[in-house]
């Protein structure tokens, strides 16, 4: 008592003093702040009850702490936080208008009980024109919990479904490879500027993303504008590439249409000036191949000629400047009546009714030789560009059956492809067969391939515009894939998703190391080859991942197999078994294969 009388006048701010339970005195450090002062004084109560110290000593340093606590008061206590609005998003009048137009189109559509493909159409205009209005704000935090789901319109693959995948891939590069491409490479994501201003009205489509140190990005929309640029960038004047990658589209997603927002494209294009229709007859062939590899069932590739589409708007009394977006409506044909599409071309883009009558007459047509003929003494022979275009169709049909590939080629009026880059021949392939799923329900997947001739794209991004003419094609290897699935789905058929050719099996127990030094000599023979990550597996459960995985032949290693110097080459199917010499392996295993490549 005395020493703390002692030292109580030093120490006017009630200065901390406290006795251990083992009777030593403990001295806390000068402090100025009355928090700092707290927290002392709470690690010296924690300290005395950790000991165990008296009682009374702890009760009289909790008495100090509390009126510590007392002395900082309650207006020493940190303000509540008070939650700011954020400020109201500066008004866009014009935009609001476009969404309230956008709005009202979809809800007289589906009043007027329009096609689901034209209300999604709209709906997808309206979400992008709502998104632009009102940007989304940072995602708020969810209590750490995490949905797992794949992003809309993206999707995971099984390993059933990639073996396809990686087979028609193969089949797709073959053909490829087979006229002459060679095959390069761009970026996933280029700066805006490159993509916007090519695709027309599906701009919107494109997916935008945020600002990286002040270069404006965006994702790609498709393989064909990269390539352009790639072209102009390298003064690149002659080249046939393909290119298979994935692109990008904010568009309205259905997985079992083939439909995504991330796809693969499969992309051959010919730069460079050549004679008129040659490649462009060798793109559609290349088409032509393809989809006869596959399992899609009967198709069509329509073409048409951007030439012969500009002479009918001519002709019709469509204005200049309306074209690329009459030529858009039109392109809708595919999914639309023709009602409906008139129905856009006069009261949304304001065409004359009599001119769309007009273009109605002729976008109505499809045929061959006979109606190029037809055309060509009608009135729309008139026109220069059309007279050119059906001049350029006649001998795209000629080559096209010299190529043998005329039979499934069909002239189509109706054919316009809305993206803006296209400038001369344009083509299209469509499934003809009713695909159905395996609860017999109909897949309507739309064109499965497309292109055309692009002349002038190249030159936008050429510094002195020096043009190089280009024609390609793409393959919607999603939409095939999607046809694919249902059919094999149907057939119940297996499909092996390993290519491992031998699988090396024990027969008895502690031949680990002596399996992995056949597996060894089958790797570096170039044996495509596995055995189990087990030191001692059963020798039935071995044989059984054979046959669930489609293994077609077994090396069987036992103990007097080691000490003669042979192996057992067993076949899984028919179970047949024959000794081979171990120094014979390797040739044996390969001798099989190639003799009998069903197996493999």
């Amino acid at each position: 008592m005395l020493l703390r009388k002692f030292l109580k006048p030093s120490f006017p701010a009630r200065t901390l003093l406290a006795k251990s339970w083992s009777g030593n005195l403990i001295f806390p450090k000068m402090t100025n702040s009355i928090e700092d002062r707290i927290k002392e004084q709470g690690d010296v109560v924690r300290k005395l009850k950790a000991d165990k110290a008296a009682k009374e000593v702890i009760q009289e340093e909790v008495a100090k702490l509390k009126a510590l606590k007392l002395e900082l008061g309650p207006e020493s206590k940190p303000a509540p936080v008070v939650k700011v609005k954020p400020a109201p998003k500066p008004a866009n009048p014009e935009m609001e208008g476009k969404v309230k137009e956008q709005g009202d189109l979809v809800r007289k559509l589906k009043a007027e009980k329009a096609s689901k493909e034209v209300i999604d159409e709209a709906v997808v205009k309206l979400k992008a024109l709502k998104l632009e209005l009102n940007p989304p704000s940072a995602p708020q935090p969810q209590g750490g919990k995490l949905i797992l789901k794949t992003a809309k319109g993206t999707r995971d693959y099984q390993p059933t479904q990639m073996a396809v995948r990686e087979k028609v891939f193969s089949k797709i590069v073959e053909t490829f490879k087979r006229h002459g491409a060679e095959t390069i490479d761009t970026p996933v994501f280029e700066l805006k500027d490159v993509l916007t201003g090519k695709y027309g009205e599906d701009s919107k489509l494109i997916y935008d993303l945020a600002d990286q140190g002040g270069e404006i990005l965006a994702l790609r929309y498709d393989l064909t504008v990269p390539f352009a640029r790639y072209c102009a960038m390298n003064k690149i004047s002659n080249i046939k590439r393909y290119h298979m990658a994935k692109v990008y589209r904010r568009d309205n997603p259905s997985i079992a249409r083939g439909r995504l927002r991330e796809f693969y494209q499969c992309d051959f294009d010919i730069a460079g000036a050549y004679d008129a229709m040659i490649p462009d007859a060798e793109c559609v062939k290349i088409v032509q191949e393809i989809l006869s590899s596959m399992d899609v069932g009967p198709f069509v590739i329509k073409v048409n000629h951007r030439g012969i589409l500009d002479g009918i708007f001519e002709v019709c009394g469509v204005k200049e400047d309306m074209f690329r977006t009459i030529c858009s409506s039109v392109d809708k044909l595919d999914k639309s009546p023709w009602d409906e599409v008139k129905k856009e071309m006069t009261d949304e883009k304001g065409l004359d009714e009599a001119a769309a009558d007009r273009i109605g007459e002729y976008v109505r047509m499809s045929g061959g030789d006979e109606l190029i003929e037809k055309l060509l003494g009608s009135k729309l022979a008139e026109s220069k560009s059309a007279k050119q275009g059906l001049e350029d169709m006649r001998l795209l049909l000629r080559y096209c059956s010299l190529y043998g590939c005329g039979e499934v080629v069909s002239f189509d009026l109706s054919l316009a492809r809305g993206l803006d880059y296209y400038t001369g021949v344009i083509y299209e392939a469509v499934l003809c067969g009713e695909a159905k799923d395996d609860a017999g329900e109909e897949i309507s997947v739309g064109s499965v391939a497309g292109g055309g001739r692009y002349d002038g794209l190249v030159g936008m991004f050429d510094p002195k515009g020096r043009s190089v003419p280009c024609v390609g094609v793409s393959i919607g290897i999603e939409r095939l894939f999607s046809i694919m699935e249902a059919n094999l789905a149907k057939k119940n058929a297996k499909s092996r998703t390993v290519d491992t050719q031998v699988f090396v099996i024990s027969a008895q127990k502690n031949l680990a190391e002596e399996r992995m030094k056949v597996v060894q000599e089958l790797w570096t023979g170039d044996v495509r080859t596995e055995h189990s990550y087990k030191k001692n597996p059963k020798m039935l459960n071995q044989l059984q991942y054979c046959e669930d995985n489609g293994i077609p032949l077994a090396v069987v290693l036992g103990e007097s197999e080691i000490a003669g110097g042979i192996v057992k080459l067993r076949d899984i199917v028919t179970r047949a078994e024959v000794e081979v010499k171990r120094e014979e392996m390797v040739e044996a295993i390969r001798s099989r294969l190639s003799s009998n490549p069903q197996i493999d």
